[in-house]
């Protein structure tokens, strides 16, 4: 396939998506200032939730860089019990599941401990039926864990402002301690703007410009992680797949998805590229990784001829396709063209099955943080 024939698009939805975060050292508040509002880093946040664990040769010992959500004392004891590839099947619904019952267990922990459930709070604009169907996974998902959801749904003619008031009812609320805005939203608004509104101690989407800025940035850390790029990660450590010292390529340069992953692959120490719509033999840059990480929203774009022998494939695309055998009429399938992959692959992840539920379960994950911050509980 010809370079310039490709068609590049983000694969995203609003989460597509254990945080690993270094503390601040600062034994000042910060304060960071945009045109709009100043934010303020308090004392509390410099001591790290005991939630968080890492790893990082870029680090000092008392840092942690990008994370997994096990407490330092379950660390070893986890190391133990890592997953098995089976079929060549990176399962992100079983580790997911897992994830989930330490999550639970955490939630239970903290309500008997101080009284606290954690709360996560969802906006979501208009009727379409895919963002409504993410909403209730991310809900059913929050009954599981025992997280105490939020809800609210306004019309597709809703205002810019109505959404905006909205989060700064949830921004000031205390039982509130994730803002997880639905994307898309309606084309008579300004998602930047909307985001930007997201207080970024409850920005569990990872979003917002500053939490971007210092994921970019080395020795600074964000209070989020984008759900989806660390759920990725997460896939790779649960399953003991080195990063560090690897060739690594994303394809597709989002916001949301390529850019972040990326970013968290350069922490991990892989050596990264991305492929883009502008990329020279994207197929022949591809084949040097020993990590893809696909996300374009392109089906079956990634042929097996693009894959080395024995790479580990992250496939972040959910695409319809049509399937007249399907009652629905399409089936799902990723950027990565899977009968073809598997066979070069060492690993590969399924779609559906994959991704998608590592990114609820970071989600989740995020929201537990954030919780545990605010009420400084280790």
């Amino acid at each position: 396939m010809a370079a310039a024939s490709m068609v590049f698009t983000d694969c995203s939805s609003s989460t597509t998506a254990a945080a690993r975060l270094l503390p601040f050292t600062r034994t000042t508040p910060l304060l960071l200032r945009t045109t709009q509002y100043a934010v303020v880093f308090p004392r509390r946040f410099i001591h790290p939730p005991r939630v968080l664990s890492i790893h990082s040769s870029s680090s000092s010992p008392s840092q942690l860089s990008t994370a997994s959500i096990v407490s330092q004392t379950e660390k070893h004891e986890k190391s133990d019990t890592k997953l098995e590839i089976v079929n060549k099947r990176l399962d992100g619904k079983k580790v997911a599941e897992k994830i989930r019952g330490e999550i639970a267990e955490e939630v239970s922990r903290m309500k008997d401990a101080i009284g606290v459930v954690p709360g996560l709070a969802v906006i979501l604009v208009g009727d379409r039926e895919e963002s409504a169907t993410y909403v209730s996974k991310k809900k059913e998902a929050c009954e599981v864990v025992g997280i105490t959801s939020f809800e609210v749904h306004l019309p597709e003619d809703a205002t810019e402002q109505e959404v905006l008031d909205s989060i700064s009812g949830f921004n000031e609320d205390p039982s509130v301690h994730g803002i997880l805005v639905q994307l898309p939203l309606t084309r008579h608004m300004d998602e930047q703007n909307v985001l930007n509104a997201v207080s970024i101690e409850k920005d569990v989407d990872g979003f917002h410009p500053l939490n971007i800025g210092c994921l970019a940035m080395r020795g600074r850390e964000p209070f989020f992680v984008p759900c989806t790029p660390k759920g990725c990660i997460e896939l790779l450590h649960r399953y003991d797949i080195p990063i560090k010292g690897k060739r690594a390529v994303v394809i597709g340069r989002s916001n949301i998805v390529g850019m972040p992953v990326a970013l968290l692959l350069q922490r991990e120490d892989a050596t990264v590229s991305i492929v883009h719509s502008r990329t020279k033999n994207p197929e022949e840059l591809t084949k040097q990784a020993d990590i893809v990480i696909a996300a374009v929203g392109q089906a079956n774009m990634v042929r097996g001829s693009w894959i080395k022998p024995g790479a580990v494939v992250i496939d972040v695309g959910i695409n319809p396709v049509e399937d007249k055998t399907k009652r629905s009429g399409f089936r799902l399938v990723g950027d990565v063209c899977y009968k073809e992959a598997k066979e070069i692959a060492s690993a590969i992840t399924p779609v559906p099955g994959g991704v998608g539920p590592m990114t609820i379960a970071m989600l989740l994950t995020n929201t537990l943080i954030s919780a545990k911050r605010i009420h400084n509980f280790q």
